[in-house]
């Protein structure tokens, strides 16, 4: 059966929010919306959003690290908010494994977020339904879109191609192959929950500089006499520096 996901490399998300604000957009004007947002320039907004980046640091100063974590639903394979939900709202779609919430269904009751061991569902409180990440089902059913851009906003806007998106059981998948090649773990296996989404762990390298890349080097073109000079005649800082 086919399984979409994430996989979220650790290793290169610098905690831009690209992600964050690219979600929220297409989803609060989108088959989701809306996503509302309270107060947002206040000491305590709050507001609905299917994925978050959480920054921290780790370690002991002065060896400290700053680690940007995002998340969202995690589209379990066994996922315990289903079989909770009293009316069947909150259901995992058989042909792609994308588990989704029918807002004419839910009545707000909140067993499927206790039921989540990841806390990766948000309560709308104006609309008094439960939402969350749809991995933008309303992109990827697209046929009019290309089929490049048939893929969940986040993917697309990432910066440095932190977020893939793919089928986890095809084994020559993108998705797949990242995993298996650089150890790609879950969140919390112990519940047994099976999540599709997929970390990629952070890998400490030893940054190494060779001396002569510390050594300053001339501008090409000052040293061939191409760089332009200043249209005024006034002296400026330019004119000691570096011309």
């Amino acid at each position: 059966m086919t399984q979409l996901a994430l996989v979220i490399d650790l290793n290169v998300c610098v905690g831009c929010h690209a992600c964050v604000t690219s979600c929220k957009q297409w989803n609060t004007s989108g088959e989701s919306g809306y996503l509302s947002d309270d107060r947002p320039y206040d000491k305590d907004p709050t507001g609905v959003f299917f994925n978050r980046v959480q920054t921290f640091e780790v370690g002991s100063f002065p060896q400290t690290e700053t680690v940007h974590f995002p998340k969202s639903c995690l589209h379990c394979e066994d996922p315990p908010c289903v079989p909770v939900c009293p009316t069947g709202a909150s259901y995992k779609r058989p042909q792609d494994g994308i588990v989704l919430v029918d807002y004419d269904k839910c009545i707000g009751c909140k067993y499927c977020a206790w039921a989540c061991p990841y806390g990766a569902r948000e309560i709308d409180e104006h609309q008094q339904v439960m939402k969350k990440c749809t991995l933008c089902v309303d992109r990827i059913d697209d046929p009019c879109l290309p089929e490049a851009e048939r893929q969940p906003a986040c993917v697309m806007a990432c910066p440095t191609n932190a977020r893939l998106f793919g089928d986890i059981h095809d084994s020559d998948s993108v998705v797949s192959k990242a995993i298996r090649e650089s150890a790609g773990y879950t969140l919390m296996p112990e519940w047994g929950t099976q999540p599709a989404n997929h970390y990629l762990p952070r890998n400490k390298t030893e940054l190494r500089l060779r001396h002569d890349e510390l050594e300053r080097a001339d501008n090409p073109l000052k040293v061939d006499g191409q760089q332009p000079k200043p249209l005024t005649e006034d002296s400026s800082l330019g004119d000691v520096t570096s011309w």
